[in-house]
């Protein structure tokens, strides 16, 4: 009888990084020779699953396999491996830097990891790093241990080519799964009890399925009818194929949540040409009028990236004074940070850090004056909400979230709600990030 193996997986980065270690869990344990745990205490193969977006990403790697050395003292034999999208920028780089990783593994060779994993426990290193242009992985079943939100790559790649992105080079081009594939796995999660399902992409509205002359907008019609007892959101969207169909489409069924995140990174023409986003503020201005004359009830969030090179007082302002016309719910904010391989990499970082920081500052101080705003703006409504967990501060206080994606907190002292439930709630109070509300029976 073969001994089964175990292994613990750390995923760091996004939500398709998430759903990766979903799909490597999934090809591993379908072998039957390794059994995913909990915990890196006694694992044979610890695998940590890496961001090469930002520099801090990289950096908090390297300190996370400093805190691992405490567990190769107490297993000698045990293997550690760095997979994702770090994998594949570093490579072979990642041996010379830590003499603790035996494996390298890319996002688009998931299915070798059996064999290299085989082979490591001979004291072999293992790496494999080749993009592919086809492999999506639809038929590969993700290991989800639990939860009642999934996440669903409909796609992978992107196209764009961003100046300050990596993962066209990480990630590869653009290919998008059958629709057929992504409709069996919506019937498999609602079959399973999951209550909202997430459609992920790197460009995700740029979805296309070339055999069924299917859209983004039309999957997400027939994702809204297979999956009628799920709420469905979809992240991340590129105002260039934020198309007036796929706006439309969001009014059509009461399961697909109006919540949109839109990233537009500079409010600055000049600064948006150089990054290569291939449209202009007055794009993405009317996108968003469209947005707000179409949907009845939306929310809206973004990314933001202050200091990106060349960038002058006049163009931070721009930045800011979109901010004030949008009015977004939230944003992920960010200082430029260079990426080795990428077209800005060779353009000279010339805004000082102080600064850099400075005007992130600002934009975070007016984001969350806004958030703070927006969210005033919800005391007395009601609203659904799918109760996730117990919150963090107290215990008889449980969190959920409204289809708008809005955090709220609820009073659940007498245990009468638990995870997965829907419960209508009247908000009472609300601060920048959070809205608190009592119960409607």
């Amino acid at each position: 009888m073969r001994e089964v193996k175990t292994f613990f997986v750390r995923t760091y980065g996004c939500q398709m990084n998430e759903y990766d270690s979903q799909i490597l869990a999934g090809i591993l344990s379908k072998t039957e020779k390794y059994e995913i745990i909990d915990q890196p205490d006694g694992a044979d193969f610890i695998l940590i699953n890496t961001c090469s977006v930002r520099e801090n990403a990289e950096t908090t790697i390297y300190n996370r396999l400093n805190h691992l050395k405490q567990y190769k003292k107490t297993k000698s034999n045990l293997v550690v491996g760095i997979i994702g999208c770090m994998a594949e920028r570093m490579r072979k780089d990642i041996f010379t830097k830590s003499e603790l990783v035996k494996i390298v593994i890319g996002p688009d060779e998931y299915r070798s990891a059996p064999e290299i994993l085989q082979n490591s426990m001979a004291g072999n290193s293992g790496i494999a790093v080749r993009l592919s242009r086809v492999e999506t992985y639809e038929d590969i079943e993700p290991l989800r241990k639990e939860g009642i939100s999934a996440w669903l790559a409909i796609m992978r790649g992107c196209n764009h080519f961003c100046s300050y992105c990596v993962v066209p080079y990480t990630r590869g081009r653009e290919r998008s799964r059958s629709i057929n594939s992504i409709l069996k796995e919506i019937e498999l999660l609602q079959d399973e009890g999951f209550k909202e399902v997430t459609l992920l992409g790197q460009n995700v509205n740029s979805y296309f399925d070339l055999q069924n002359k299917t859209n983004f907008p039309k999957l997400l019609r027939k994702v809204a009818e297979t999956g009628s007892t799920m709420r469905i959101r979809y992240v991340t969207s590129h105002p260039l194929d934020m198309s007036d169909e796929l706006i439309e489409t969001m009014n059509e069924f009461d399961n697909i949540c109006n919540y949109i995140h839109l990233p537009f990174q500079s409010g600055s023409n000049r600064i948006l040409n150089l990054m290569n986003r291939g449209y202009t503020r007055e794009h993405y201005l009317e996108r968003i009028k469209k947005i707000k004359s179409s949907l009845n009830e939306f929310s809206l969030s973004t990314d933001i990236i202050a200091g990106f090179p060349t960038e002058t007082e006049d163009d931070h302002k721009q930045t800011l004074d979109l901010m004030r016309q949008v009015r977004f719910d939230g944003a992920f904010m960010f200082k430029y940070s260079p990426r080795e391989g990428t077209k800005a990499y060779k353009m000279n970082d010339d805004v000082a850090e102080e600064i850099k920081i400075h005007r992130l500052n600002e934009i975070i101080e007016l984001q969350n004056i806004i958030s703070k705003e927006n969210n005033k703006n919800e005391i007395g409504k009601t609203y659904e909400v799918l109760v996730e967990k117990p919150s963090k501060k107290k215990a008889h206080e449980w969190m959920g979230r409204t289809k708008l994606n809005k955090v709220v907190i609820f009073d659940n002292s007498n245990d009468k709600y638990t995870t997965g439930d829907l419960v209508n709630v009247l908000i009472k109070r609300s601060n920048s990030a959070t809205l608190f509300a009592e119960v409607v029976e």
